[in-house]
């Protein structure tokens, strides 16, 4: 998507030039002849980089005390400063403002392209160590798991990504909303462009407005001071708008403007600031029932439901249990330093016995926890069974023995299963009567000469 440029010059010539050189480049320029000029522009969308000339005749604020604006107002904003012949000095004192660079007149147009890039490539690289920080290693990089509806997932996300159509994600809490919403814009042709995540829910009703739309309001000194909100910070890219059905009902409507004219209004201001932007949203509520009862707009709905895209819940898809275990192991010990384990076919059989109704993410909760208690008592082999496992986890199923070299039934075929099973019944049964076989005959329903085969054959 092409990235926005403002540029910001008293000279016209000046300005045409740069503004040329960038449109065949791909970008798209704006222009402003003075600071307020310059501040109008800037608050009907904040741009992605500002070429500033330091001298402008004429204008209200100098090119270095509107450089001071801009750092109170938008410090992650590129700014390069535009020197002329003589005050080259002070275009190095505007960097130690907060300027990103600065260009001399007359210029080579390597130099503005080459600075252009760089300075371009500095945000782009500045969003993504704020995204990486933001999942440090509490995500995965991709979907885990073959099962039969994950493949269907992934067929959704290589049709729509290319695509800019809204994509609404549904399906209970912890089965990766965000992650698939990262994957779409990663391989959509925008993906060199912002990706901007709100979770609407985190947010007060009278609060998640600003947050969304941004808010502007005039100061003592009649500036216009702007609040740039998430639609605004995702120009070119996509905003990922988690929970939307929390929506309250003022900004469903305000949302839903934006989406039929591609602009929309701060709150607190009048002009419209036009946008780009893909949405994709999600929810993990029951949102055809919050349709019916009009707690969720019908018409915002169906816009942002171009493309549905339904999430499985884990426990009807326990076959991407075993890769999703290795996964998160391999990340919680590279987080914590921790010597690597595996886990045993046994263990494994009990993880997918769970329920798991927080999905992936309880699921990764339960390893994390498992391998910070057993830190100091990591097994001597590596491997961890199923008799380790917490005893929220472990108690689900039958273990076939007291001793740590013991499995689960689920581990087992059905033959040795049952015959472990009736052993410890058996043995349980004669331990309760006393040792009294007929006692414990009559209570298990069997003949006694019966029961004397079967604890023969069970070697008891």
């Amino acid at each position: 998507m092409a990235l926005d440029i403002l540029i910001i010059d008293d000279e016209d010539d000046i300005r045409d030039l740069i503004a040329g050189i960038l449109e065949d480049e791909g970008f798209e320029t704006r222009q402003a002849h003075d600071a307020d000029s310059g501040l109008n522009e800037i608050a009907r969308r904040r741009p992605s980089l500002v070429f500033l000339d330091i001298w402008m005749q004429g204008s209200r604020l100098d090119g270095l005390q509107l450089l001071d604006v801009f750092q109170s107002q938008h410090p992650d904003m590129p700014v390069v400063m535009i020197s002329g012949h003589g005050n080259v000095e002070t275009a190095v004192s505007a960097i130690r403002r907060g300027a990103y660079d600065y260009i001399e007149k007359p210029f080579k147009i390597d130099r503005l392209l080459h600075i252009t890039q760089r300075a371009m490539e500095a945000t782009r690289l500045r969003n993504e160590v704020a995204e990486l920080k933001e999942r440090s290693a509490t995500k995965s990089a991709d979907m885990v798991g073959t099962s039969p509806a994950l493949q269907q997932v992934r067929a959704i996300i290589e049709k729509s990504a290319p695509t800019n159509s809204r994509i609404f994600i549904s399906g209970p809490s912890g089965t990766g909303k965000g992650l698939v919403a990262r994957l779409i814009h990663q391989r959509s042709p925008r993906a060199e462009s912002p990706f901007v995540e709100i979770n609407a829910s985190l947010y007060a009703p009278e609060e998640v407005s600003v947050v969304l739309f941004g808010r502007e309001a005039r100061e003592k000194n009649s500036m216009l001071k702007v609040e740039v909100g998430a639609l605004e910070k995702a120009h070119g890219g996509t905003l990922y708008l988690s929970e939307v059905t929390t929506l309250p009902a003022q900004t469903q409507a305000a949302l839903l403007r934006t989406l039929v004219e591609n602009r929309f209004n701060r709150v607190g201001g009048t002009q419209a600031v036009p946008i780009d932007v893909r949405i994709i949203s999600s929810s993990s509520q029951n949102v055809a029932a919050l349709v019916e009862s009009g707690e969720l707009r019908s018409d915002l709905f169906h816009r942002l439901s171009i493309v549905p895209l339904p999430l499985t819940p884990l426990k009807e898809r326990r076959e991407d249990v075993p890769p999703l275990v290795n996964v998160f192991i391999e990340q919680v010990c590279r987080m914590h330093n921790l010597q690597r384990v595996t886990v045993g076919d046994d263990a494994i059989a009990v993880l997918q016995a769970q329920e798991w109704p927080g999905n992936a993410r309880q699921l990764r909760n339960s390893i994390e926890r498992l391998l910070i208690l057993m830190k100091d008592q990591q097994p001597a082999d590596g491997v961890i069974t199923a008799a380790m496992l917490p005893s929220d986890i472990g108690e689900v199923l039958p273990t076939v023995g007291d001793t740590d070299a013991s499995a689960h039934l689920m581990s087992l075929p059905l033959r040795d299963a049952r015959e472990v099973f009736e052993r410890q019944y058996l043995l349980a049964q004669i331990e309760r009567f006393g040792g009294n076989i007929s006692k414990t005959a009559e209570f298990v329903g069997m003949e006694r000469s019966a029961l004397h085969r079967k604890i023969k054959s069970l070697g008891l």
